[in-house]
């Protein structure tokens, strides 16, 4: 009988706390049950394997940060809403990397049900949002989200793993990399990203 109290959704959120703290590679159903306070064969009531918690853990992360990032962008437009995108992507990649991790390589079933699809659409719609005072081109659009995430994931990845070593100041390097952004932008788009 499960233990009382548990469900997936307690599980995820467990995992996803315990791939913060070791890295999600490190995350075993074995650890997960033990963390959870139950035994490794109880897990498999809830959740059907690595996989399944896997993903759970990137709809969970997904979820997290596309409500971060909506609440961010609230009454926000051009560079003024790309510097707040940016901030909280940084933030919470910084804060939360290990569940975030989960979220880079993660195929959706497909289904119009899947919450993996659903979470995922909320991070793009926050990030579609920034492009709006761009006027970017509707042919150009899915080229400038993937750049737009490029440079956020990149830059907030290799910070969160310590993959910057230069003793120039990180902060001045990231309002660098939004100005460089904006600029970008700008050039391709209508809009003057202006806030």
């Amino acid at each position: 009988m499960p233990r009382a109290g548990l469900d997936a959704e307690l599980v995820a959120a467990g995992a996803a706390a315990l791939a913060d703290e070791v890295g999600l590679a490190n995350v075993t159903m074995g650890l997960l049950a033990e963390r959870l306070g139950v035994r490794a064969p109880s897990l498999y009531k809830h959740v059907s394997g690595q996989a399944d918690v896997t993903r759970r853990v990137a709809v969970l992360a997904l979820t997290e940060l596309g409500d971060a990032l909506r609440d961010a962008l609230a009454g926000r437009a051009g560079k003024d809403a790309l510097t707040a995108a940016a901030r909280t992507l940084r933030e919470y990649v910084v804060a939360h990397q290990g569940r975030y991790s989960a979220t880079v390589r993660v195929d959706p079933d497909g289904g119009p049900d899947d919450p993996l699809v659903a979470a995922g659409a909320r991070v793009l719609d926050a990030l579609s949002a920034v492009l709006v005072g761009y006027e970017i081109e509707p042919a150009d659009t899915v080229h400038a989200l993937r750049t737009l995430r490029s440079l956020l994931h990149g830059f907030a990845v290799l910070e969160a793993a310590g993959g910057f070593q230069m003793p120039t100041d990180l902060d001045d390097s990231f309002t660098w990399l939004v100005d460089f952004a904006d600029r970008g932008l700008r050039a391709h788009g209508g809009g003057a990203g202006a806030p």
